[in-house]
């Protein structure tokens, strides 16, 4: 499965990944916000920006009364059916990370879709903060840039035949 992952410390909160999820959104479902958020905390100089994780086992798409949440079977990801959705916020409260909102004009949920498997958010990202893949696949990259960060060179630690039993084993 493959998920939008945010590269907080490259975020610039240019607010190009909402603008853009916000026309998308208007476009294609007639909604009126953005499923990616961006919280600039200027007192402290933080940036905040998070969307939907696609959780495995998404605590939003279990309360859900009508079954207007369900899994696209071909991004699977979890995404809204607007005309069964009742509007009772139950899937609001029941996501641990905040990534549920209702739409106030439509009194509807309204929760990031990946686009269909092509994430506009992520093209747009002009400080490259934003990446689409595999949870294994961003593992990897951020293992790569934490490594960079701190000028480590990651090992992969094999037995070399070559070396064998020159400890006494």
């Amino acid at each position: 499965m493959k998920v939008v992952f945010v590269e907080i410390e490259r975020c610039i909160a240019c607010l190009s990944c909402e603008r853009v999820c916000l026309f998308h959104q208007a476009e294609i479902h007639q909604g009126h916000a953005a499923n990616i958020f961006v919280h600039v905390d200027m007192d402290h100089r933080r940036i905040f920006t998070a969307t939907c994780r696609q959780c495995e086992v998404a605590m939003c798409m279990k309360v859900c009364p009508s079954g207007a949440l369900s899994r696209d079977p071909r991004t699977h990801a979890v995404v809204v059916d607007k005309n069964r959705c009742i509007g009772c916020g139950l899937c609001v409260t029941a996501c641990p990370f905040g990534s549920v909102q209702l739409d106030g004009i439509q009194r509807v949920a309204a929760k990031c879709d990946l686009c269909g498997g092509d994430p506009r958010c992520v093209q747009v990202c002009m400080a490259k903060a934003l990446h689409f893949g595999s949870i294994n696949e961003l593992a990897e990259l951020k293992r790569k840039r934490t490594d960079l960060k701190l000028c480590i060179r990651a090992m992969h630690w094999q037995k070399d035949a070559d070396h064998e039993g020159e400890d006494g084993n």
